[in-house]
């Protein structure tokens, strides 16, 4: 199995590309071990010294390190994390949480604007970031205020707050004449 590494924007994350399907449908992410119960391949990177996150996207898997840990150790060992797991599994696991398991899909009712925005945000701001190892998912659209939550290389990633006024911010203004300001929740 080979296992393609990335450097993303934010110099303390990684992004590691299996070759097959990490995520079938949306994204998670894991900012401690202890929120790791939920995906066997998390917990593996978890057991790394140095790993503080773990975030799986569709086709990708960003690692964030502590500041204080070198890439040049701690590549290899989550490297061969990834590829043992794979070797073992051919899928990710996701185990559901007991929300999950008892909660009825809710259809919500949109507005036209929170929808458009909403489709903005997947078909063409969520791609974008993914390339850099990360994902933007929309939390509330409040007083013409957008907020949205970065993940992955996203999150803490020194260039984001450039990201989300100059790109994200320009877009959703353009298409969606409510929208006065995004903000990072």
């Amino acid at each position: 199995m080979f296992i393609q590494t990335e450097e993303t924007p934010n110099p303390l994350t990684l992004k590691y590309i299996p070759g097959k399907t990490v995520m079938e449908t949306g994204t998670l992410t894991f900012a401690s071990q202890e929120s790791a119960w939920r995906s066997p391949l998390a917990e593996s990177l978890f057991h790394i010294t140095g790993v503080a996150e773990v975030f799986l996207g569709q086709d990708f898997i960003s690692v964030t390190k502590t500041p204080d840990q070198d890439w040049a150790l701690l590549k290899p060992q989550v490297l061969g994390s990834i590829m043992e797991y794979f070797m073992e599994n051919e899928t990710v696991v996701i185990r559901a949480t007991e929300e999950e398991e008892g909660a009825p899909e809710e259809e919500e009712e949109l507005s036209a604007v929170v929808k458009e925005i909403k489709e903005l945000i997947e078909a063409r701001i969520r791609p974008a970031v993914a390339q850099d190892g990360g994902d933007i998912t929309f939390e509330r659209f409040v007083d013409g205020i957008v907020y949205l939550k970065m993940h992955g290389a996203c999150s803490g990633c020194p260039s984001s707050s450039v990201t989300l006024k100059n790109g994200v911010e320009n877009m959703l203004r353009h298409y969606v004449p409510e929208v006065q300001e995004v903000r990072a929740v």
